[in-house]
């Protein structure tokens, strides 16, 4: 759009100056803005564009624009940064008009927290004109425009900005880390208790310059001449860093083994003397007695260092009258008794190995008083009447015979450690190995069963054990239990197979069955040659029940053969099977009566052997016929001569015999 006065001149309109700049500009400049007054100077701060204002205003108030880009200062907070500068601060409104309109009538109004720092405490009750002066600007904002006075603009927010720092850079610029604003001399944010040197007793009161400006420390000085506390490092490790040793190094430099802060006149209570560092240690009860009572006169040796080697030296009275001894010598009170009292004793397992009973297994942890126990009526165990070796040479001496007296007459006279193991009555040692040195040994499931299950006093499906009342609190019988089978299992035999029966076979039921399981059979094809009935060629495939009918239905339940009295028995199995061919394969021989006057009568094996029943392998046509084949009949198939006949109800039959051997029988005569 072209300005006012280019209209003005195109229209031929003759203005004087005066009127002509009043048609151009909104009014006159702000007294600060004087020096760009003029039409020819309003691009210095409008620019060409719409959005001009804002970098040329930041391009002459270079102190402004190096808060903004930092996001510093009023300008730089997230309310004000990017808003256009003429919202604020308008111009053209005449000489005196003040830029800067400050919210509710003035300066002391304003919110500083707008600008980045919070007045808080002391700094809340102060006056603008107290901090906003020359000498306190030396942000580099502040050099930016040197031109200007103001000192809005050029402050600090550290510390040290304003105030002298007393500790000379020792500790950073972040003073309000330890430092209170409304009082420099508290310290809320400093705790010595956080240091590797917290402050106790007598320390606490010290003050800061006492130990941190200490000519030791070889101090500086600053620039003004004042010296520079040292803070870090400051020797602290032992006492002798800051005090004198009065005992020239007798005790070393940890005073504290003895001394507390709170005196150090005062014996440290919870420390005290290190008494590890002679040579008999305080321990348990020792530490609680009092100096004296060992330390009778500090002014001799003896009374320095009284005679410590042994107990003895000390508790003069024997409580055991001489019956504690080991290796037939009498023992010192270490070695069964602790320091943290007599009672109980810590005579050590491995000590004990080395008496007529070393403890193992259970015997370990058993309390000592429970075998040692105090004998009030004798005389003989001193003062403390604890029996220190009772009797221990079997071990019914200590424990009550828990099978009643059942292996009384046995080699080993019922000793419990034939059975048992110390680590504890149960189990018992009594393995499967270990049984089969009895009368029965343990195989195939019987190894599995529960030993209860046999010499228990409650056998379920057994017979009752005679005099089961007088089995011991055990309850369980160790002689009279029953090593045959029949004595436990019944027999699905029906007493076939038992000797006297009418099959009997040598060696019982373990003859053809294992201890594993009852079904099936350990008979196989090699053992049944031993019967009545070798098993060769097919049969040596056929299964059992085949022969054995009564082998037939479903499988028998891991209960069968059943216990005794424990239910009903299976039906018996008598295996009363038949050894001629026709007792398994027909009932009718399948050749009819052909072969009934024949030498040897109707005999399959005669023709047919085990393998298979076609081909007929044992049939010799020269040997066993009144036909021998020779020449052109020898080819001949066997139906060609062998006609079949029918057979109600059966399959049609070949006929074998009679047959005549003439040749017309079968060849038709020549014409």
């Amino acid at each position: 759009m072209r300005p006012a006065w280019g209209i003005a001149l195109l229209l031929g309109l003759i203005v004087p100056l005066g009127r002509l700049e009043a048609q151009v500009s909104p009014g006159p400049l702000a007294k600060a803005h004087i020096a760009l007054e003029g039409t020819l100077k309003c691009t210095q701060c409008h620019g060409t564009g719409k959005d001009a204002i804002p970098p040329k205003c930041l391009a002459c108030h270079k102190e402004v624009a190096w808060l903004v880009n930092r996001g510093r200062g009023f300008h730089g907070s997230p309310p004000v940064k990017g808003v256009n500068c003429a919202s604020c601060h308008p111009d053209h409104a005449g000489v005196d008009f003040q830029l800067i309109k400050w919210p509710d009538g003035g300066s002391s109004q304003f919110d500083h927290r707008t600008a980045g720092y919070s007045l808080t405490q002391s700094h809340a009750r102060l006056r603008c004109e107290h901090c906003h002066v020359a000498k306190f600007r030396v942000s580099p904002a502040a050099n930016l425009t040197p031109n200007r006075r103001s000192t809005w603009t050029g402050l600090e927010r550290t510390c040290a900005s304003c105030h002298e720092d007393v500790h000379r850079g020792a500790l950073g610029d972040r003073c309000t880390g330890c430092h209170d604003i409304g009082k420099w001399t508290i310290t809320p944010g400093f705790n010595h208790d956080t240091t590797d040197y917290p402050l106790t007793g007598k320390h606490a009161s010290v003050t800061c310059e006492k130990c941190h400006a200490d000519a030791r420390l070889s101090l500086k000085r600053d620039a003004k001449g004042a010296l520079i506390p040292v803070y870090r490092p400051v020797p602290h490790q032992t006492c002798t860093a800051c005090h004198q040793d009065v005992h020239k190094g007798a005790f070393g430099a940890n005073c504290s083994a003895c001394h507390s802060t709170k005196a150090f006149t005062e014996i440290s209570g919870a420390k005290g003397f290190d008494h590890t560092r002679t040579r008999f240690p305080l321990k348990g009860k020792h530490g609680t007695v009092a100096c004296a009572s060992c330390h009778r006169d500090f002014t001799t040796e003896a009374g320095r260092r009284p005679a410590s080697s042994t107990c003895a030296t000390c508790h003069k009275v024997d409580p055991h009258g001489g019956t504690a001894t080991l290796a037939g010598r009498s023992a010192d009170c270490g070695a069964c008794h602790g320091e943290s009292g007599f009672s109980p004793g810590v005579f050590a397992l491995e000590s004990h190995r080395r008496t007529g009973f070393p403890l193992e297994g259970k015997h370990a942890a058993v309390r000592c008083g429970d075998c040692h126990k105090q004998e009030t009526t004798s005389t003989k165990w001193g003062t403390a009447k604890v029996a220190i070796r009772p009797p221990f040479a079997t071990c019914t001496g200590c424990h009550v015979d828990q099978h009643g007296g059942q292996l009384a007459a046995g080699a080993d006279k019922g000793d419990c450690a034939s059975c048992h193991r110390a680590d504890g009555w149960k189990p018992s040692s009594i393995d499967v190995p270990a049984h089969a040195k009895f009368t029965f040994a343990l195989e195939g499931r019987h190894a599995a069963i529960d030993c209860r299950a046999c010499h228990g006093d409650v056998r379920y499906g057994l017979k009752a054990l005679p005099n089961a009342d007088r089995l011991g609190k055990a309850k369980f019988a160790m002689t009279g239990i029953e090593t045959s089978c029949g004595a436990c299992h019944l027999d699905p035999h029906g007493g076939t197979f038992e000797p006297g029966g009418r099959k009997p076979v040598k060696g019982g039921c373990p003859a053809c069955h294992s201890a594993s399981a009852f079904f099936p059979a350990t008979v196989d094809v090699t053992r049944h040659q031993e019967f009545s009935f070798t098993l060769v060629g097919a049969h040596r495939a056929a299964p059992c029940q085949a022969c054995h009918r009564e082998l037939e239905g479903p499988a028998p339940t891991k209960r069968w053969p059943m216990l005794l009295l424990a239910g009903i028995a299976p039906r018996p199995s008598r295996f009363d099977a038949k050894t001629d061919c026709v007792g398994c394969h027909q009932t009718q021989s399948p050749h009819g009566a052909q072969f009934d006057a024949r030498k040897g009568g109707a005999r399959c094996d005669l023709c047919h052997n085990e393998e298979a029943f076609a081909p007929a392998s044992r049939f010799d046509h020269d040997r066993d016929a009144t036909f021998k084949l020779e020449g052109g009949h020898r080819p001949v198939a066997c139906a060609k001569c062998h006609k079949s006949e029918p057979v109600p109800g059966q399959a049609p039959r070949m006929i074998f015999r009679p047959l005549s051997g003439r040749c017309e029988e079968c060849h038709a005569k020549k014409m």
